[in-house]
């Protein structure tokens, strides 16, 4: 029987920060409280990691997701949201802090509570508006000491391991999440493994149908629908953040078994695609091609493509559950869900396979908003960011003020879809300086050493043909710049130089000594 564990904090606890250099300073609550009146909406956050714009509320056939479908009818599906960060760790801390990188530092895999403790973070904000708060899963960064455990009432933890580990929320290390057999399963995990967790990089397979409820997914989304069967005396935040379809591409067999493998359709290539990116980038994807050029040589690139389609079938599955639990909750009316991913990846676009790029793979992303007060069946197609999602919160559930935070409220979006009107996206890069401002017809990309691409993305939605070398596209260039922040923040303390001190069921960071 495995072992069951929640992390309980004190309720009603209010946090107040006060205002040094980054730090925010969170709204007075007492000044808030007649917005309470309000009847609050109860929110299902919901989070899949590296799902890019292969579902088909997207309009892409190949992927099976019935549920995805059936949550986009009772919605708003923004079919042009991007991610704020490249990679989860920076993407997550946007959207949980409502800062970018370029104000908080974080670029990289880097914990911000140790530069920034006083951040007013989102599940605190939902504490101080007077939510119960609930957690499971990958909502922060999935290594040991990235999880905020402030401002939850409950966060679920499927064991003492995960829990001794720094509440590690990617469990595919620990010994007892079911792995596929033979492991590694792929051709390409099996030639390079070298007995860590790099293994798992390009690794995908079946597991028995029989283990599906032993899988982490599962067991944190069963968890997730037992919270909804709960009578509720107030409103409740519950996220829950899935690991799929991150690698390993692991899914029950049946999930596989929805994918003909010789009918795998793999995306759009180009072989020259880098040859016109600027040099410090073609060089860096040159060196990053040599993983799609071996699993061209393994025969293996519809295998990839086919394990990361069971992965979100299997998201979708786990989405359904949530679902259905919340249509028998007799919360179900008054319930807001929103689904999303932190960023998306690439399948051999631009040669590439992951993400850390600034190119449309990485950034498009699945946004969708259902529940009271959203119309149903409604598509927006103005450009929004994933950072936008904080402040949204804060005027539809009438939570106190956060002084700072970044992003554009979309309440005005959801109201009136067809007012929606387009604006500029930031997305800042990994590497300090570097970025890509985006909009409905463009996506402009500078780099710290001076490198720059445009693509009209209307007619070159590939992102085959950079326009950058253009002097008559100079103009358009300059003025999407004009997005983007004039003064880029310092890096945060690098993770490499903090020690992660657990103490019981908690942590901390602390710098380690020279």
């Amino acid at each position: 029987m495995k072992q069951i564990h929640q992390l309980l904090l004190i309720p009603g606890m209010i946090f107040m920060t006060g205002q040094t250099g980054n730090t925010l300073l969170a709204g007075n609550s007492a000044g808030d409280k007649g917005k309470q009146s309000v009847k609050q909406p109860n929110v299902i956050f919901f989070s899949t990691d590296d799902l890019c714009d292969w579902v088909s509320p997207l309009g892409y056939s190949q992927a099976k997701t019935p549920n995805l479908d059936r949550l986009a009818k009772q919605g708003v599906v923004f079919t042009s949201a991007h991610a704020p960060g490249v990679f989860c760790a920076p993407s997550r801390t946007a959207i949980m802090t409502g800062l970018n990188a370029s104000t908080t530092g974080c670029y990289g895999e880097d914990p911000f509570q140790y530069d920034h403790p006083n951040l007013v973070t989102m599940q605190m904000a939902f504490k101080q508006g007077g939510y119960h708060t609930y957690g499971a899963g990958k909502i922060y960064h999935h290594r040991g000491g990235f999880v905020d455990q402030r401002g939850w009432d409950e966060y679920f933890s499927r064991s003492q391991e995960e829990k001794d580990m720094g509440w590690e929320m990617n469990s595919y290390y620990m010994t007892d999440a079911p792995r596929p057999t033979p492991f590694p399963y792929s051709p390409y995990a099996a030639k390079n493994n070298k007995g860590d967790g790099s293994a798992l990089h390009l690794e995908w397979g079946p597991i028995a149908n029989e283990k599906e409820d032993d899988m982490v997914d599962a067991i944190r989304t069963n968890w997730a629908c037992s919270v909804l069967q709960k009578k509720h005396d107030k409103p409740f935040f519950l996220a829950l953040g899935l690991y799929s379809p991150h690698y390993p591409n692991y899914a029950p067999r049946k999930y596989f078994d929805m994918y003909n493998r010789d009918s795998i359709q793999l995306p759009p290539m180009k072989a020259d695609d880098l040859d016109d990116l600027p040099e410090g980038i073609r060089k860096n994807m040159t060196n990053r091609a040599k993983q799609h050029k071996e699993l061209e040589e393994l025969g293996a690139l519809k295998d990839a493509v086919r394990g990361y389609l069971a992965s979100v079938s299997f998201a979708d599955a786990m989405l359904g559950r949530v679902l259905d639990a919340l249509e028998a909750s007799p919360e179900k009316n008054n319930t807001i869900i929103v689904f999303w991913s932190d960023q998306g990846f690439h399948h051999g676009e631009k040669m590439h396979w992951g993400k850390h790029t600034l190119w449309q793979r990485t950034s498009h992303v699945p946004f969708i908003w259902a529940g009271k007060g959203i119309p149903q069946n409604e598509k927006i197609e103005t450009s929004v960011s994933l950072i936008d999602m904080y402040p949204t919160f804060i005027e539809l559930c009438h939570l106190p003020k956060v002084k700072g935070i970044e992003g554009v409220s979309l309440v005005s979006n959801l109201k009136k879809p067809s007012q929606s009107k387009d604006r500029n996206v930031f997305l800042p890069s990994n590497d300090k300086g570097s970025y890509a401002v985006i909009n409905t017809n463009w996506r402009y990309i500078s780099y710290f050493d001076g490198g720059e691409e445009l693509y009209n993305v209307k007619e070159d939605p590939n992102e085959w043909n950079n326009l950058a070398g253009d002097k008559k596209y100079r103009t358009v260039m300059d003025n999407m710049k004009k997005s983007a922040p004039k003064v880029f923040a310092p890096a945060v303390t690098p993770k490499n130089d903090l020690k992660l001190v657990i103490e019981g069921d908690s942590f901390h960071w602390e710098k380690k000594k020279k």
